[in-house]
């Protein structure tokens, strides 16, 4: 799997608990929460999102590796690459 199919699985778990924003709505940077307006549940329901369309155990230890866009899209490519060998 190739950073951008990463890039739109990530896209597709925030939407689907924040159907209104958009991509070019987010600093990849800044504070995913913060950013798409996620409460603690919308939070945990994107990370189910993401496990369960990656295949990829997000542990609670591992919350804070989601904090932004950048930092969830760097720890699914190490993961689905230790995966995949």
């Amino acid at each position: 799997m190739n950073t951008k199919e990463i890039e739109r699985l990530v896209i597709e778990a925030i939407q689907a608990v924040a159907p209104e924003i958009e991509q070019n709505d987010i600093d990849f940077d800044e504070d995913i929460r913060e950013e798409c307006d996620l409460d603690s549940m919308d939070f945990i329901n994107y990370l189910a999102a993401l496990q369960k369309s990656t295949g990829i155990k997000i542990t609670e230890v591992d919350y804070p590796r989601f904090s932004t866009f950048h930092n969830a899209l760097a720890f699914l490519k190490i993961n689905i690459q230790t995966k995949q060998n």
